[in-house]
């Protein structure tokens, strides 16, 4: 089916259970750089990501300036970490409504997450996630959360062969993700439970405890999208 509009997927927390797990991962791959000391209250960052997180603390600890050839071996530590986990499962009804965004409504889907590659694939096929890999986007070689959305974009704009979309939804578990599609000018969709009081306070206007409350229909008319 032709593609006229876009959603735009977070992955932790947002279709896959798996933020704890990612989290704890991303730490012991920290102190195995010798970093110790980390705030974890991610609000506190200028960005949520994976390479930002690692590069601030990286330079905290160490005082010296980070270098993105650290990544590699970062992501690998992670990821061995990861799978020491059992896997991944979806948040209730995820892989369902990937599925019909792909296969029976005009919206393309694309992946857009804070996370490193290797662990964000991880997650996506342990919780059996339809996904193509083209229109995934990830943090490995950029920082910021609005790059990796417009990156993200413009990687479905190609896959998809669309010149451009005429509306785009984001869907995410975090505040961040909220502020990213603000920032970018898209709808948003909030989903999970932990951060509803927050994006009440956001002014979000639609969100979803789990994929099985989800109405195309309805956010269609909360949107105004034709």
């Amino acid at each position: 089916m032709e593609k006229k509009h876009l959603v735009v997927l977070d992955i932790d927390d947002t279709l896959t259970s798996s933020e704890k797990k990612h989290t704890d991962s991303l730490l012991f791959a920290m102190r195995e750089f010798g970093i110790v000391e980390v705030d974890t209250d991610w609000r506190n960052y200028a960005n949520a990501t994976d390479s930002y997180i690692f590069k601030t603390n990286y330079e905290k600890t160490h005082s010296k300036e980070f270098s993105l050839d650290l990544i590699k071996e970062f992501e690998e530590i992670m990821t061995s970490h990861f799978l020491s986990y059992k896997d991944s499962e979806e948040i209730l009804g995820a892989s369902s409504v990937v599925d019909f965004f792909l296969n029976e409504t005009n919206y393309g889907v694309c992946y857009a997450t804070g996370s490193l590659l290797q662990p964000a694939l991880l997650k996506l096929k342990q919780a059996e996630i339809p996904f193509y890999s083209d229109v995934l986007e990830v943090s490995n070689t950029i920082f910021t959360r609005e790059e990796i959305v417009k990156s993200a974009i413009n990687k479905a704009e190609h896959y998809f062969k669309v010149e451009r979309f005429e509306q785009i939804i984001s869907f995410g578990d975090g505040l961040w993700d909220a502020t990213t599609a603000e920032n970018l000018g898209v709808h948003f969709v909030g989903v999970n439970t932990k951060n509803v009081e927050d994006f009440k306070k956001q002014g979000v206007q639609y969100h979803i405890n789990t994929w099985n409350d989800f109405d195309l229909q309805k956010t269609e008319e909360i949107f105004k999208i034709i």
